[in-house]
């Protein structure tokens, strides 16, 4: 393509510049295949890049695409947050309560705040959850460096996917959170056996006491080898979190930090709640532009 792409870079999840989860955002991208696009995912080789088709709307929302370095995803948390943050500032440029991507995975609408007349915290609704079979904790165990025991018994080891499937692991200790280190061999042997795009492990022993949780997210197999912050998989957890009662209710409202252990400290907001047997689930974050360019 000779035309030059204007393209974004924006810290999503982050609350200041340079932390949370990096994004690069392509606008009016509909010219490109899917083989350029994953071309240039590989080349930023950020968690995801994302493509917006055109900066026109359709059905009621904009056209997008995600990309890791390695493959295509049907959905995922912070490109989807950092994408509606480009187009409510670059794309629509004046105040909005809610734009909706159109993702493969479907409609995810995001909802702003606004402080003094700038975005704050974004907000999006994912899919209901679907919850898959237990997974056998001593694999997990194996995959992460960890010892079974490590792993807390009271609460099962389980897929889970809001449009994109992690597997969920209840960890008892930030301490043996912080020395899981993924063995590429067992990972690989266990990742087979189900159908998630990575391990998302958390414990009730956050860094910042102001928070609830702290969690890590491991999906090499995507070429992500570890997230500095997972929407998606917090949007998972979220769920995970309301089904089993994790904190003696129907409904939770929490916050989960994740990154610390790599230098990119995040912090997602969860929201979630069964009612009738269906739970709701809401992941919310900030986003931080950093950089503006044209890509050849």
């Amino acid at each position: 393509m000779e035309s030059l792409m204007r393209f974004y870079i924006v810290d999503v999840f982050g609350e200041t510049r340079y932390t949370g989860n990096q994004l690069a955002v392509f606008r009016n991208a509909r010219p490109l295949n899917g083989a350029r696009m994953q071309a240039i995912a590989k080349e930023m080789n950020f968690s995801e890049t994302t493509f917006i088709l055109s900066d026109r709307e359709r059905r009621g929302g904009f056209d997008v695409r995600i990309f890791t370095p390695n493959e295509e995803l049907p959905f995922a948390g912070h490109p989807t947050l950092g994408t509606a943050f480009v187009i409510m500032r670059e794309v629509l440029r004046k105040p909005v309560e809610t734009v909706a991507l159109n993702l493969k995975v479907g409609k995810i609408p995001v909802t702003a705040a606004y402080l003094r007349g700038k975005l704050d915290l974004l907000w999006m609704r994912q899919k209901a959850p679907t919850f898959g079979a237990a997974v056998n904790p001593r694999k997990v165990a194996a995959a992460l460096g960890l010892s079974e025991e490590e792993i807390d018994s009271r609460f099962p080891v389980e897929e889970v996917s809001t449009g994109l499937s992690f597997v969920v692991v209840p960890i008892r200790s930030r301490r043996a959170v912080k020395r899981c280190r993924v063995d590429l061999e067992k990972y690989g042997e266990l990742m087979r056996d189900t159908s998630s795009t990575g391990i998302f492990v958390f414990c009730p022993e956050p860094y910042d006491g102001r928070n609830d949780f702290n969690a890590r997210m491991f999906a090499p197999g995507a070429g992500v080898m570890e997230d500095p912050a997972t929407g998606s998989a917090n949007g998972c957890f979220a769920a995970y979190l309301v089904k089993h009662r994790y904190k003696g209710k129907p409904d939770v409202g929490v916050r989960v930090e994740q990154g610390y252990e790599i230098g990119r400290p995040s912090l997602l907001y969860l929201k979630a709640r069964e009612r009738e047997g269906a739970i709701e689930v809401n992941v919310g974050g900030r986003a931080t532009m950093v950089a503006k360019g044209e890509f050849v």
